[in-house]
């Protein structure tokens, strides 16, 4: 099973025909790799009658709830292969996701995420400003999918600031001494999606500070169920950006800690893409067959990347509707889709939900 084919392409390349064949080829490997190396998932497959050998596309391949990773340690590879774990975000006494990453893993993540950001990023790294405490990367219990997150994007930072102080306090001199020293240079501004909305354009806005991002790229991912209990749809968060600070450029992404380096970037005309690395099912809740373009349902997400455990092929917590495939205006390839939001009575499971949460 070799990806190096999909590093050497551009993210948003290949058409339904064969990204569908290559999908399968390796989706279908990937199933019975998993099947040969984790007991649970073996058990599980077995349990329900699939048959690994006889899956040919991947749309029949079988679909782990994404619940199922609070719940075990699941891993197909050897424990002292094993270089990293990553907890999800969770409330006090909430369980959380573990996922278990060896070095491969862990580099493929990295390599798909620098891939597909870049192409809205550009190769040249730029200043940033991390909407966030730089505290999330020094105390233990917060270094979870939010410290994986900003972690992640940092890559894409020469010089970066912290915009938040250790109380999440905005540290205004020092967010707008960095913005003047860079008004020149495209800066590159991450943080989750509530954070960003609570503690930087909130203030920048009622405090009356004077800063210009016209220049400026924004990249906000994470929970909206705060945002959207405010009454903060996602054309009123953009709206408020733009009068506080000028900024035009903005990008939403959706992703999660189960699918790290799979996530699917919101484009020019507001829908999330499927790169060449992951795609997504959207399936009817009453009894998981595929929905149509245009029809609401659970989202199934896929990706090439988890070798080291099984979550390939995952049944989300999250409603969505498919838009199209190969046709977006933006002129990407590969499905295009919009989130809808929880399914009613999930859990919170987002970064920015579980921080507002707890705050």
């Amino acid at each position: 099973m070799n990806l190096q084919f999909l590093f050497d392409i551009p993210p948003y390349s290949l058409n339904k025909k064969d990204k569908s064949e290559f999908l399968s080829n390796y989706l279908g490997e990937l199933t019975q790799f998993h099947y040969q190396h984790c007991r649970q998932y073996k058990n599980m497959m077995d349990g329900f009658g699939f048959d690994v050998e006889l899956i040919h596309g991947y749309a029949e391949l079988p679909f782990l709830p994404v619940r199922l990773f609070k719940m075990f340690d699941l891993f197909s590879t050897p424990m002292d292969d094993i270089v990293k774990t990553i907890t999800s975000s969770g409330t006090s006494g909430q369980a959380v996701s573990k996922i278990f990453l060896d070095k491969e893993t862990s580099l493929n993540q990295s390599k798909a995420l620098t891939k597909i950001v870049s192409t809205y990023l550009g190769s040249k790294r730029t200043p940033m400003i991390i909407i966030d405490s730089a505290t999330v990367l020094k105390n233990r219990n917060l270094f979870s999918a939010r410290g994986a997150g900003i972690l992640g994007f940092s890559i894409f930072g020469t010089k970066r600031l912290y915009a938040l102080d250790e109380n999440m306090g905005l540290n205004t001199e020092a967010v707008v001494d960095f913005i003047h020293q860079y008004q020149d240079t495209r800066i590159f501004l991450f943080g989750f999606t509530y954070m960003v909305y609570q503690h930087f354009v909130k203030e920048i806005k009622n405090r009356n500070i004077k800063v210009d991002l016209s220049n400026a790229v924004l990249i906000h991912g994470g929970g909206w169920k705060k945002l959207v209990d405010e009454s903060v749809t996602s054309e009123e968060f953009r709206k408020i950006l733009y009068q506080a600070c000028g900024i035009n450029f903005i990008h939403d992404y959706y992703g999660m800690v189960e699918q790290t380096g799979s996530i699917y970037m919101e484009c020019e005309h507001g829908y999330m893409h499927a790169p060449v690395f992951s795609d997504v099912i959207i399936r009817r809740p009453h009894d998981f067959s595929i929905a149509t373009i245009g029809e609401q349902g659970i989202i199934q997400t896929l990706s090439v990347l988890p070798k080291s455990y099984p979550g390939h092929s995952l049944l989300t917590e999250d409603e969505g509707v498919l838009m199209g495939e190969d046709d977006c205006p933006c002129g990407r390839f590969g499905k295009y889709f919009k989130i809808l939001g929880r399914i009613k009575n999930a859990e919170i499971r987002g970064c920015s939900d579980t921080y507002a949460e707890q705050y």
